[in-house]
């Protein structure tokens, strides 16, 4: 085969040429210790660098956003619940100091003046919020879990539904002893005591039984659903302004044994004995739907805990707010994070489960009763000071006022008892509100221990990706040194040997 002059030029040229890339390759990778610099240099590299540069992104998100995330959420929630187990403390505490017999005057001032301090920080800490996002109101997170203003035209109609099992006894007092200015003024010297089952709706101050707001249902009816399969049965219920009104109507605060009373003032249901001994033997349910209009700062927001139609000032209608599922039960509201791949938990804690609605009517229950015990005792003071005043030193003055110290004796005697068995009674109460919170605070703390042990697995998963990664696009600098300098002496002996062919001429061979 003849080889021609251009031929060997050309060849030179090509060979040069190809050096020279192979140089500029390696030039390349030691500028960026990566293997390829385009796709089409090694499409397997390739591809495997796509799906692990999607699979580190996953896993920063993993790590610098949601886990972060998660973490910071679970540090509020639980904060807020150790707050409120250390104000659940501090009111038990106070209903050990009132269940005494020993109580002096400033003991009881020392609970009442507690008991107000703390009556005010009970559901603030379900207010608690990250990064605007409220922690306790489930999907709610823009809202928070009470009203932080009064808000006097609000109204809601709420369905609230108790088991038998809440059905508790509760006693009442009823007789109010004055204290006369003088020695011919009337007094009230008639005190009357009695108890019956009861159940407390979740607010007081109620305007009455029944949807208002959608021009549905009874003012003086409530049913209770038993049986199987279950049966729901109205019931008859007599309603009363306040326990003054209760009285007035009876002449003392006595409910039939088939009867029931509600008073309004105070959001309580009192059932007659014989009623509420067949509601728990036949292990009913009571269905209450009542009205509310007006809330007060602090109060807790009813579609929280019930279903419930609110309309107020800016609403044409009635917005329906369901909290359960129809059924009855409550429809769970779980804000979910994925913290790794396939792998999600629930960070938030519902306000239903830890801040429970009675805890609030429970605290101001206890606030009457010793603001009644301390006002039973400045009566009898203030009785026993007319006494030794030299304008009742007869003994027909004397006899009157020993008559009204009786009485106020005897109104104390009972303010006392009922602060006593009362303050004995809720210590259980506050032990069960604590117990809650306890399970929320435990729950809390293995979620947090769940997501440590994942942010240790995922940040072993990124070193891994990262080596894998590494292994697939990079070289080592020394590898790449030593081809470079290899293309480099390939390209420099090309370019000599091209020097060599291109002084080879046709006049060489004549």
């Amino acid at each position: 085969m003849r080889v021609t002059n251009n031929m060997i030029t050309e060849n030179a040229k090509r060979n040069i040429n190809a050096n020279k890339v192979l140089v500029d390759k390696h030039n390349t990778q030691m500028t960026t210790q990566k293997k390829i610099a385009k796709a089409s240099e090694d499409p397997v590299i390739a591809i495997r660098a796509l799906r692990m540069q999607t699979n580190m992104s996953h896993i920063e998100q993993y790590l610098d956003h949601n886990i972060s995330e998660v973490n910071s959420w679970l540090e509020v929630t639980g904060t807020a619940l150790s707050n409120m187990i250390s104000i659940l403390t501090d009111i038990r505490t106070q209903c050990n100091n009132g269940s005494t017999d020993t109580l002096n005057e400033d003991d009881r001032q020392t609970i009442l003046n507690s008991l107000k301090a703390l009556a005010d920080q009970i559901y603030t800490e379900g207010n608690a919020d990250y990064a605007g996002r409220t922690v306790f109101t489930g999907y709610r997170t823009g809202s928070k879990l009470t009203f932080m203003e009064n808000e006097k035209d609000t109204v809601y109609s709420i369905d609230q539904t108790f088991d038998f099992k809440e059905l508790h006894d509760h006693r009442y007092y009823y007789g109010d002893v004055t204290v006369p200015a003088d020695a011919d003024t009337p007094c009230t010297t008639e005190i009357s005591t009695s108890t019956y089952s009861r159940l407390r709706l979740a607010y007081d101050k109620i305007d009455g039984l029944g949807d208002n707001l959608l021009g549905t249902g009874s003012a003086t009816e409530i049913s209770y659903t038993a049986g199987d399969p279950p049966v729901t049965t109205p019931l008859n219920v007599t309603v009363y302004e306040n326990e003054d009104d209760w009285y007035a109507a009876n002449n003392a605060l006595e409910v039939g044994d088939n009867e029931v009373v509600l008073i309004k003032s105070t959001g309580e249901l009192i059932f007659g004995n014989e009623i509420a001994h067949d509601l728990a033997k036949q292990e009913a349910s009571i269905n209450v739907t009542y009205t509310k209009t007006g809330f007060s700062e602090g109060e807790l927001r009813p579609e929280y805990y019930y279903d419930c139609r609110k309309q107020n000032e800016d609403l044409e209608e009635p917005v329906t707010l369901m909290r359960t599922d129809g059924e009855g039960n409550i429809k769970t509201q779980l804000i979910d994070f994925t913290i790794s791949s396939g792998i999600t938990i629930s960070a938030n804690t519902e306000a239903y489960s830890v801040f429970d609605s009675n805890i609030g009517r429970d605290v101001q229950e206890l606030i009457d009763i010793v603001s009644r015990s301390i006002n039973a005792h400045a009566k009898v003071d203030r009785i026993k000071e007319m006494m030794q005043r030299e304008q009742f030193v007869s003994d027909e003055d004397q006899a009157v006022l020993q008559t009204y110290l009786d009485a106020a004796k005897k109104e104390m005697d009972y303010a006392d008892d009922n602060l006593q068995k009362t303050y004995s009674q809720y210590i259980t109460n506050f032990d069960n509100y604590m117990e809650k919170v306890n399970i929320a605070l435990t729950n809390v703390g293995s979620m947090e221990k769940r997501l440590d042990l994942t942010k240790n697995r995922v940040e072993n998963q990124k070193m891994t990706v990262e080596e894998l990664k590494s292994n697939n696009e990079d070289r080592d600098i020394s590898d790449i040194i030593i081809d470079y300098y290899a293309a480099y002496n390939a390209y420099t002996a090309s370019l000599t040997a091209a020097a060599k062919v291109g002084e080879q001429t046709l006049l060489n061979y004549i």
